[in-house]
């Protein structure tokens, strides 16, 4: 499976913040905003990452990510010229995508939970249809929202209705099989001009193949589109960060966890970072035995307390 992450659009909820910088670069606490969507990939397995974004911001997302070799990845880079629709990535990244399966994540959104990564593990694994996560919400109106039925499948799917018919929200992370390309180009633009996500998640849901994951409370979703917001998710990176000794979307430590880079490789982007906290964790991180932790998370007393079932 492929990745893509949309990081374009004009941002204008935050201005004047984003008058001159892209949104996706702002700071969530200690890193810019787009490390959080690339993580979340990087836990799900996928190691091919295409990022679109506007004319003018994509240079800035090449110059801070490169070509992906130094977290064992690879990325690509496209321009949107103008928003006309979160759909409009798979047709952007038709090429890229090729005959694989992908999934979208949108630059601002932020995902995280004590077992999220065996939850991206498993979508990712999908073999047909696609997967969606439903995130409960206490005003579901200001969202897509998502109704399902006892088995996980989608029953509707409405944008920001009036009269919801659950609280579940869908955040900005979506799995599907490759016939995605094709659902993409045929759909058309709404009323507003734009291909909506919604009409294709409608087509799979049509199909019987949408299948939907709820997140319950051990899982925190962000969308940092807006400055509350923005000031939220970095006060929860900063709480978790401080008071747990870790770090959140440190996308060097996933890929070492992930077997993508090796020690040496952790090493030398530690030394990069020397001066900072980041750094020394990068070190910390390089000298732990994540074996041990390994066969404790993956042990049958564990799994069996944190079990999931997708049926």
């Amino acid at each position: 499976m492929k990745g893509i992450i949309l990081a374009g659009g004009s941002a204008t909820r935050l201005y004047p913040i984003t008058l001159a910088v892209s949104k996706q670069m702002l700071p969530v606490y200690d890193k810019p905003m787009i490390y959080y969507p690339l993580s979340t990939l990087m836990m799900a397995g996928i190691r091919e990452v295409l990022i679109i974004s506007t004319p003018v911001h994509l240079p800035a997302f090449e110059s801070l990510l490169g070509d992906g070799s130094r977290f064992g990845m690879k990325f690509e880079y496209k321009i949107q010229e103008k928003p006309v629709g979160l759909a409009d990535a798979f047709i952007l990244g038709e090429e890229f995508i090729g005959d694989d399966n992908v999934a979208l994540i949108l630059g601002d959104n932020m995902i995280y939970g004590s077992r999220v990564e065996r939850v991206l593990k498993a979508a990712s694994n999908l073999k047909k249809g696609g997967i969606i996560f439903g995130y409960q919400v206490a005003d579901p109106t200001s969202y897509g929202v998502v109704e399902i039925d006892k088995t996980g499948k989608a029953l509707s799917i409405e944008e920001k209705p009036k009269n919801p018919k659950s609280h579940f929200a869908v955040p900005g992370i979506y799995f599907y099989d490759n016939d995605v390309v094709k659902i993409a180009k045929s759909i058309k633009p709404s009323e507003r001009g734009e291909l909506e996500i919604t009409d294709v998640n409608k087509r799979y849901m049509e199909n019987g193949t949408l299948q939907v994951i709820p997140l319950g409370s051990g899982y925190a979703w962000f969308d940092t589109g807006s400055a509350d917001r923005l000031s939220d998710a970095s006060d929860y990176v900063k709480a978790i960060e401080l008071r747990q000794g870790t770090q959140i979307a440190c996308l060097e430590e996933i890929a070492y966890k992930n077997e993508w880079i090796s020690k040496e490789d952790l090493l030398k982007e530690a030394k990069k970072y020397k001066k900072t906290e980041y750094g020394k964790y990068l070190e910390k991180v390089a000298n732990q035995n994540y074996k041990d932790y390994k066969e404790i998370y993956e042990s049958d007393l564990f799994n069996n307390i944190t079990n999931i079932s997708f049926k």
